[in-house]
């Protein structure tokens, strides 16, 4: 019954999880939240990961009630993600393991997500919608490998949203995507927007662009509220997210769904998967923000799944990498 640590901090959450066989016995988090109006710096953002992340462990190990000693593996997030705050977690995990004698195991950041989905929600063989702040990929499995049908091909959806919540000033506080999320349910304007689907990949930052450009002057006109703003940004950039999984699904001949990564907790994005989902007589699976939001858990079970399929990252090639594609990992632990 091996037990994996797993440390997470690509972005501004930084959280420590622990697993033990399919159980998730602790998953604390933190989050580095900056004024309306601003991102997250990467050195900053660092800085906070580091103040914190050693009563994480602490934290994590009295939720699971366990001792260093009870841990088989320390895993930790090797990529994609921001440089400085993956360094600095990717340290404190290399001086664990040797502090504790124990095995590491670099683990991409997208495949953390999808075995966290696939554990949480029991879906088999899903077709993966993983929308983030960071990544937007419709994936599925196939061969060894999970295989990327479809993607962004400018920014992420979450960087999107991020970025609009800027211009209208929105508080950081959750996070900007869930107070856009909160504030669209109030739009009962649809203003029409770029619709930007290629093929089987996307294109954001057109209708960040349009939206930055017209946000000011129809607030400023009285053409539409804030929360119309909202409403169409998520309407639009959601439709386009449907359509391509859709299309995806449809090629898989896949009758699962599977929505993973921080924007897959907005649930008009679930609502509109669902129906789509319906009609196709396909199943939708989803998580709630405990594991749909960057957590430690994740990586610890892609981590318990590399460490029972016998992976093993030497400690010279336990560096860290900001573009780690999720094609790139052979998957030996399926089938």
């Amino acid at each position: 019954m091996p037990a994996v640590l797993g440390f997470e901090g690509s972005a501004n959450k930084i959280g420590v999880g622990v697993v033990r066989d399919g159980l998730v016995l602790a998953n604390p988090r933190r989050t580095y939240i900056t004024a309306p109006g601003t991102g997250f710096l990467p050195g900053d953002t660092a800085r906070h990961h580091r103040a914190v992340i050693l009563d994480l462990l602490q934290e994590a190990l009295t939720e699971a009630g366990l001792t260093s000693q009870e841990i088989d593996c320390i895993a930790y997030t090797k990529g994609p993600g921001m440089g400085a705050p993956l360094a600095s977690v990717a340290v404190v995990a290399r001086t664990v393991a040797q502090l504790w004698n124990k095995p590491l195991l670099g683990v991409n950041h997208c495949i953390g997500h999808i075995e966290m989905g696939r554990l949480i929600t029991g879906a088999i063989n899903p077709t993966v919608l993983y929308v983030s702040g960071g990544n937007t990929q419709v994936i599925s499995y196939s061969e060894h490998r999970y295989r990327i049908f479809g993607e962004t091909i400018d920014i992420a959806v979450g960087n999107c949203l991020d970025r609009f919540a800027r211009v209208l000033k929105i508080s950081n506080d959750p996070s900007p995507g869930y107070n856009i999320e909160q504030m669209a349910k109030r739009g009962k304007k649809l203003v029409e927007l770029p619709y930007t689907v290629k093929g089987m990949d996307v294109s954001f930052s057109g209708i960040l662009s349009f939206i930055e450009d017209v946000a000011q002057r129809m607030l400023a006109t009285g053409e539409c509220t804030p929360e119309d703003l909202c409403f169409s940004l998520q309407e639009t950039v959601f439709a386009m997210l449907v359509e391509i999984t859709e299309r995806a699904m449809a090629h898989c001949g896949s009758k699962e769904a599977l929505i993973v990564g921080g924007v897959g907790c907005n649930r008009r994005l679930q609502e509109m998967m669902e129906t789509m989902c319906q009609e196709r007589g396909a199943q939708l699976f989803a998580t709630d923000e405990r594991f749909c939001i960057d957590n430690g858990a994740m990586i610890a079970q892609a981590g318990w799944e590399m460490f029972q399929a016998g992976h093993r990252t030497p400690l010279g090639d336990s560096g860290i990498t900001q573009r780690y594609r999720t094609d790139e990992v052979e998957v030996t632990w399926r089938d």
